[in-house]
């Protein structure tokens, strides 16, 4: 089989930008331990002591997402990211771009839903943000529903969101490692950092 243009041209050529992979790794390792705190400290009763901080970290976490989500998000918007490789079936190709933007709005949605149930909560605590400066909560209108509504809707939706985003993240990673070991082309290297000079892994 002769292989495609996509194929033949050097991985520099077809690897995202550094600023695109560091905001990519940077945004999953947080994502990922944003998601595991969650889990853990929602196990854990209000007595103890380990709570309350990983609470804030948890958040902290989720307002550094926020940010750097939305960063993403612009830098795609303006840069084009390297093509993907030509014999690669258009729907394939549609199936990752949604998988893209499906996975950015709930990496904005995830954290501003949190900012909702910490802003309704009854607990009323504040937002630490690593301990350095306090984050307001959020005021609006309310549309007739109390505080305990929002919070509880504002929850769902939270969890809703945190279950959706592992089966997305699986069947991401999933994709990326099958293109890498199985379909052997350059859709996983294109976005892993390059170490050492001339080295394109």
């Amino acid at each position: 089989m002769t292989p495609t243009s996509t194929q033949r041209a050097p991985l520099s050529a077809v690897r995202y930008d550094p600023i695109a992979i560091s905001l990519h790794w940077v945004i999953a390792l947080a994502f990922l331990s944003m998601l595991a705190i969650g889990f853990v400290m929602e196990d854990l009763p209000l007595t103890n002591p380990w709570k309350f901080p990983l609470f804030q970290f948890h958040k902290s976490l989720g307002f550094t997402i926020l940010a750097l989500v939305a960063v993403r998000v612009l830098w795609r918007l303006t840069h084009t990211p390297p093509a993907l490789p030509d014999d690669m079936p258009t729907w394939e190709k549609w199936s990752a771009e949604a998988t893209h933007w499906v996975l950015y709005a709930i990496l904005l949605a995830m954290p501003l839903s949190g900012w909702i149930i910490v802003s309704h909560s009854a607990y009323n605590i504040p937002t630490l943000y690593f301990g350095l400066f306090e984050i307001p909560h959020l005021s609006g209108v309310d549309l007739g529903y109390t505080k305990k509504q929002i919070e509880q809707a504002a929850n769902l939706f939270h969890e809703v969101l945190a279950f959706s985003a592992c089966g997305l993240i699986a069947l991401h990673a999933g994709a990326a490692l099958r293109h890498h070991f199985v379909l052997k082309d350059t859709v996983l290297r294109r976005m892993l950092p390059k170490f050492g000079k001339g080295n394109d892994l």
